[in-house]
């Protein structure tokens, strides 16, 4: 049998009217989705890339007549981008550290520590992901105020020490581990924590590939957040600059040209595209191993 034979749709079956019409709708169906996703990225790269005239003629071209990669050049001397990624990239190892830290010291104990009330816990923690993340927003931005934290990263990484998605993710990938592999460490004599850090840790790195992926996407592209716990415009993570500076208003009192905004978005959209390319592997073979019972 071929390897085409062992897929979800034989060759056999590609031969029978129904099935073969049935199948051509549904590479329609994954182009078309393919083209919708595609279309914004192309259309802001090939924007940054054209004239202000060509900006403004109706109907406006999807590619440009001329390739000005001086808008880039002016772009970078309208906004310095590169101090506020920095401020992003902050605030995601903070959040990565607290997730994969204590998120995981919690996902380890509830999957293999003779915890009380465990399912119910477990239960506690589920039912969270069902409120929305607004009725929340004032909550935590009370709390940090009386905590004096507002102003400061701290803002980012708390909240990331108690999210619930991860630990429940963690914990499902935790519970495909054989527990006699922490016990025969147990038995020589190693703590809970080194059982975790030396044993858990090692074995779960497509897991937390994936909680790195999806916690860069959420940091990178979190602005509404930040705008609120955030005072001083120096500490703003990229999002927050390019909703404020780029996309509502201008910098200095002056209206950004529209190529040049555009060329803005480019630049601050090709590092979670270079990102997801270099770490996409990893995304399905995460969450899918972390579906896998011991």
């Amino acid at each position: 049998m071929s390897s085409w034979e062992r897929g979800i749709i034989s060759n056999y079956d590609l031969k029978k009217p129904r099935v073969k019409i049935g199948y051509v709708i549904m590479c329609l169906f994954i182009v078309l989705l393919g083209v919708t996703m595609l279309y914004p990225f192309l259309n802001t790269l090939f924007s940054s890339l054209k004239t202000k005239q060509e900006m403004f003629t109706f109907p406006v071209p999807f590619f440009p007549k001329e390739w000005i990669w001086h808008n880039y050049v002016e772009a970078w001397d309208t906004m310095n981008l590169l101090p506020y990624m920095r401020n992003t990239i902050i605030i995601f190892v903070g959040n990565m550290v607290f997730s994969i830290f204590f998120m995981g010291l919690a996902a380890y104990s509830l999957s293999h520590l003779k915890v009380p009330y465990r399912k119910w816990f477990i239960l506690f923690f589920l039912s969270t992901l069902l409120i929305p993340t607004n009725s929340y927003l004032i909550p935590n931005f009370l709390n940090l105020q009386s905590l004096g934290l507002l102003n400061s990263y701290w803002a980012f990484w708390l909240p990331a020490g108690a999210n619930a998605f991860n630990l429940l993710l963690l914990k499902t990938f935790f519970d495909g581990i054989h527990k006699e592999l922490f016990e025969a460490a147990r038995v020589d004599g190693a703590s809970e924590i080194r059982c975790y850090l030396q044993l858990a840790i090692p074995l779960s790195l497509p897991i937390i590939a994936t909680l790195v992926i999806l916690g860069f996407s959420a940091t990178w592209n979190e602005w509404y957040w930040p705008s609120l716990v955030i005072t001083s415009k120096e500490k703003y993570p990229l999002a927050t600059v390019i909703y404020r500076y780029v996309i509502a208003g201008g910098v200095g009192g002056t209206q950004i040209p529209w190529n040049v905004r555009f060329a803005l978005l480019a630049s601050a959209m090709l590092p979670p595209v270079v990102f997801f390319l270099f770490m996409q592997k990893y995304i399905m073979r995460g969450l899918n191993v972390s579906g896998i019972k011991g």
